[in-house]
């Protein structure tokens, strides 16, 4: 297979000079995945500017690129993403977390925030968080600020919608990736020797085999650095999403299910 560009986002659903979306730049090589760059994104409209100059590419998203189906029926929203995304358009994201709250509310307990069948069919145990979560961890929101700017750029969602096909979205989840190579040993949002210790245990994994997906991933020195260093772990997640793109680039229809739900999107990985 020859070079081709590869990218990671590993997305903030509030983009600032704090926290903001980074952007893992590569290439998939004839020996592997090749890092060469991690860029941080501190508001939307470096986003933006991003997805609309960037082609052709192959992107990995840590965001959920779909809904569960029983609530976008639920809503009557219509059988499209491009639908989802004007619903979504439509509501602040005050709104979005009410609509989300009054459904899951009139539900069963257990059954308020449901989970897409991607999100429970990853290897080794792991599970994704609901993309109706909108706290804790605000899951809700990163889908509410990426999907429908994702689709308005003209991406592809690999299997999902078909737009521009030098541009191709894919979701990825990089805690998952992660769970395979150091189990689930925390490496982020401490500055401790613990967590700096399984950061470079995770580095050295993407090394030797890319965390068990089979492709050796490689950077320069000043990018081991701040992967090693960054206590937030965003960088890194960046890199995760890297590798699972470029893995997924190379398998038979992009890893993915034949009776994939358009709205419920797949991870990468899952099975």
């Amino acid at each position: 297979m020859p070079p081709f560009p590869c990218f990671g986002v590993d997305f903030s659903s509030s983009p600032s000079r704090r926290k903001p979306i980074w952007l893992a730049e590569g290439e998939v090589t004839f020996s592997g995945v090749r890092l060469h760059a991690l860029k941080p994104l501190h508001d939307w409209p470096e986003f933006e500017a991003w997805l609309a100059r960037t082609a052709p590419a192959v992107a990995g998203f840590d965001l959920p690129l779909g809904l569960p189906r029983a609530f976008v029926d639920a809503q009557g929203w219509g059988p499209t993403l491009p639908d989802v995304a004007t619903a979504l358009r439509h509501r602040s994201r005050r709104e979005w977390q009410a609509l989300i709250d009054a459904w899951g509310n009139a539900r069963p307990v257990g059954q308020r925030l449901i989970h897409r069948r991607c999100d429970t069919a990853l290897p080794g145990g792991a599970r994704s968080t609901s993309p109706l979560q909108t706290r804790y961890v605000p899951v809700g929101y990163m889908l509410y600020e990426g999907l429908p700017r994702l689709l308005a750029a003209g991406w592809t969602l690999v299997g999902q919608h078909q737009a521009d096909p030098k541009r191709l979205a894919l979701e990825a989840y990089p805690g998952w990736l992660a769970q395979q190579a150091i189990g689930r040993r925390s490496y982020k949002n401490t500055d401790d020797a613990e967590r700096r210790s399984a950061r470079a245990d995770l580095l050295a994994a993407l090394r030797h085999d890319g965390a068990g997906l089979g492709l050796a991933m490689d950077w320069p020195d000043d990018l081991h650095a701040l992967m090693l260093d960054d206590p937030s772990g965003d960088p890194l997640d960046a890199a995760l999403c890297l590798l699972q793109a470029a893995w997924a680039a190379q398998q038979p229809a992009w890893g993915l299910p034949p009776d994939l739900d358009p709205l419920e999107g797949w991870i990468v990985g899952a099975r």
